[in-house]
């Protein structure tokens, strides 16, 4: 699939649904291209040296500053996608670009994206399934588990800042979804290991990353074809360093 060009988008719709987590809605009529398996996927934010959307002044020399994010659910009528934000705050009141942008996004306001790009998907014919996420990958395993057989079994495992941030999930009756404040690793190896193989979906923090990825791959085993792991931050590291830490983390792990 051909990625469209940089569009622009505008916002319809911006609501906190939980202590920690925006939603943003936003609509084109670019968006209109994006395939209908998108959800889950992701887009590329763009943003200027000052973290503003006005594009005009940059050139060959002064790119746009770039960042990730899920597409939640994709509204095809609507030339539209929703997009969640966490409402990354500092104790000194410091956030990053786009989710400064977005806890203080209107409707009306506009900003320039790329995409979609589309992950992995879950190998729907394993005989069970390990889903963890963090609050940054909730957007995605939101979108992944509504995509498991209605009989699947297994669990979802997402860390989050407060039980408050806990969403309501398109869950098989058999996925046992667990929302906790703790380390998602060692709520990972406290769950009883199922017979038969399992078809895992890790993405959050690289070290929790890594932590699940020692277990998962290496003590339990998973197929190779039945494992995605990804980190989609790393802590006290901006997009751009965390891209060359994680490209370097797989070179050694390839």
């Amino acid at each position: 699939m051909q990625k469209p060009a940089f569009q622009t988008v505008s916002v319809i719709s911006t609501q906190q649904i939980t202590p920690n987590m925006q939603r943003l809605t936003l609509a084109g009529q670019g968006l209109a291209e994006f395939p209908s398996d998108c959800e889950g996927g992701y887009i590329k934010l763009l943003f200027n040296a000052v973290g503003g959307t006005d594009l005009t002044g940059l050139d060959e020399n002064n790119r746009p500053v770039m960042r990730t994010y899920t597409i939640r659910r994709f509204l095809a009528e609507q030339q539209a996608i929703e997009v969640d934000f966490v409402r990354h705050i500092t104790q000194d009141n410091q956030c990053g670009f786009a989710s400064r942008w977005a806890m203080n996004a209107q409707v009306g306001n506009t900003i320039s994206l790329r995409g979609p790009g589309i992950i992995a998907n879950l190998n729907t014919a394993a005989d069970w399934f390990f889903l963890t996420a963090d609050m940054t990958s909730l957007p995605a395993l939101s979108a992944k588990i509504k995509q498991l057989p209605e009989n699947a079994k297994g669990y979802a495992v997402i860390q989050v800042e407060s039980l408050e941030d806990k969403q309501k999930l398109q869950a098989p009756d058999g996925i046992e979804v667990h929302w906790i404040t703790e380390g998602l690793a060692d709520k990972a190896r406290s769950l009883e290991w199922y017979e038969g193989h399992a078809a895992v979906w890790c993405a959050c923090e690289f070290d929790s990353m890594r932590q699940l990825r020692q277990y998962f791959r290496n003590e339990k085993e998973v197929l190779k074809d039945n494992l995605y792991l990804s980190s989609y931050w790393k802590k006290g590291v901006s997009e751009d360093g965390h891209k060359v830490i994680k490209r370097q983390d797989a070179e050694e792990n390839s």
